[in-house]
């Protein structure tokens, strides 16, 4: 199921690349990543081995493995990997999670107090844009145009047209994280000259109105829903996308009216609900290294112990969240790292009977009096490197385990958050999907009285903890700054404070602010 994503491998003696450069804080111009040969895409078998790279993009971070040949230097290939630097955007940043290491400011992330120059802000910001040049130079490079050149014809004209809008679909991807991440962003397409120049940067409606027409245009392009291979995108992740930059409409453009965009995130999500997923009947199946068998996940990021050697992604996930006094072989891993817990904020939404709260207690205290000690915190154990059978993954260092960016009750409860929002209830079918996922989680059903929007925060929070979804549910509730919503250490104060307004951007580096005169920094920073 994942062989598709074992032709990275091959990819990377395909793409040449000018590794791009954050050591010290070095500016990147953008765009000035990746230069391809006019030979490669001459050969036929390249097209697929390269949209296999923009995939990996997501998992890996470099041209050779856990390390060496890094896409962008100057940073640590664990520390600089899309996934993970995405997780501690996300997560660090709320209640969900903490991190007890004294790297650089990483801290600073959960007390939202980062800066301009905070070096993981830069990686962040690089590995998007990394990533956008890549799918850029493949849409570049299978124009009709250039495909005519090159004699494509019959079945592979019609894959490559698929490969297409896949790249596409990972561009949109990309700059809906620098979006939601940085607000009013530099922008470059396809369409923009190969070379050193200064891009321009466009204010968060320009990008919202850019990614949601993209991904309208590529819908009909795309393989249906649930039958392509695992791992690639369809029109279902196209569907997923959509509606969750639409639900989120009132962040990025809240001068407009915010019904109109409820009303299509509805239509997509209906449109996932109706298509071949289910709900996976054991919750905590969806976080093993077998997840891969499940039809719950809609988009995930695919990892192998074998052939996707990172140590970000879910082997840092895994590893980090393993310390104190559980055992590594649970968990199948070599080792844990001792850094990732949650707040008592996260634990204490949980009934003691609901499944979905994976917490280790033994030898961990629930408050948190010192953030560098793993001891304070409850440890989770949601994310495994075993299979349903309980058999270790592939390779105990490296884990199998795929991260699920998208998947089915995310959408369902996307939907009741929509209806509550446009209409001040829920009807019949979206309390169904509320039900169906609490009744996997073991509890009983609520009544359409019961599910108001501050539940489905906290439900959000219950069913989607540690996969990357908080910082922007928060935002989106207006609980993430100020101080109506705090939690222990938010504000670097043990029982939590209020912070400023500011924090719901994050700064673009001072570096490319810097180096860009095109560039303005976001206010406050």
């Amino acid at each position: 199921m994942k062989k598709f994503f074992n032709i990275t491998l091959i990819a990377a003696g395909i793409l040449l690349f000018s590794n791009s450069c954050v050591k010290d804080l070095d500016t990147v111009p953008l765009d000035k990543d990746v230069v391809t040969s006019a030979v490669v895409f001459d050969n036929p078998d390249n097209y697929k081995a390269i949209l296999a790279k923009l995939y990996a993009g997501l998992a890996v971070s470099g041209q050779q493995g856990a390390a060496g040949m890094p896409d962008i230097s100057g940073i640590d290939e664990g520390f600089g990997q899309y996934l993970r630097a995405y997780w501690y955007h996300q997560e660090l940043t709320t209640e969900e999670a903490v991190i007890g290491w004294n790297d650089q400011t990483i801290k600073d992330f959960h007390y939202q107090t980062w800066g301009s120059s905070d070096v993981f802000i830069s990686a962040m910001y690089y590995r998007i844009f990394y990533q956008i040049s890549l799918c850029n130079e493949f849409i570049r490079e299978t124009t009709d145009g250039k495909l005519d050149d090159r004699g494509v014809s019959g079945q592979l004209r019609t894959d490559i047209e698929h490969f297409r809008a896949e790249a596409r679909f990972l561009r949109a991807l990309s700059y809906w994280h620098a979006l939601d991440l940085f607000g009013n962003i530099p922008f470059v397409t396809e369409q923009d000259k190969v070379g050193a120049f200064f891009p321009e940067q466009k204010n968060q409606a320009f990008v919202f109105d850019y990614i949601e027409s993209e991904l309208e245009a590529i819908e009909p392009l795309m393989i249906g829903a649930a039958q392509n291979e695992y791992g690639r995108a369809d029109k279902a992740a196209v569907w997923t996308l959509l509606a969750k930059i639409q639900l989120n409409a009132k962040t990025y453009v809240p001068e407009r009216d915010y019904n109109g965009y409820l009303t299509k995130c509805l239509t997509n999500c209906e449109k996932v609900a109706a298509a071949d997923f289910q709900l996976e009947p054991e919750y905590q199946h969806l976080f093993l290294a077998d997840n891969n068998t499940s039809k719950e996940i809609i988009f995930p990021i695919n990892f192998d112990g074998i052939n996707t050697l990172t140590w970000g992604g879910m082997t840092f996930i895994i590893h980090a969240a393993v310390g104190g006094n559980m055992s590594p072989g649970d968990y199948g891993i070599d080792g844990g790292w001792g850094g990732t817990r949650t707040t008592k904020a996260l634990v204490e939404k949980f009934a003691d009977n609901d499944v979905r709260g994976i917490f280790h207690t033994d030898g961990q205290n629930l408050d948190i009096e010192d953030i560098s000690n793993f001891n304070d915190g409850y440890a989770v154990g949601k994310f495994k490197n075993v299979t349903k059978d309980g058999a270790a993954g592939s390779n105990l260092t490296f884990v199998d385990t795929d991260f699920p960016m998208f998947r089915l009750a995310d959408v369902y409860l996307m939907i009741a958050e929509a209806q509550l929002r446009k209409n001040g209830s829920i009807d019949g079918t979206a309390l169904g999907y509320v039900n169906d996922i609490r009744g996997r989680a073991g509890l009983a059903d609520i009544t359409a009285g019961q599910c108001d929007l501050n539940y489905i925060l906290d439900e959000r929070a219950r069913e989607l903890y540690w996969e990357a979804q908080r910082r922007t549910d928060l935002i989106r509730f207006d609980k993430f700054t100020g101080s109506d919503y705090v939690w222990p250490w938010k504000g670097k104060v043990k029982d939590g404070t209020g912070t400023a307004d500011k924090y719901e951007l994050f700064p673009i580096p001072a570096s490319d602010i810097g180096a860009n005169p095109n560039l303005v920094q976001n206010t406050g920073y």
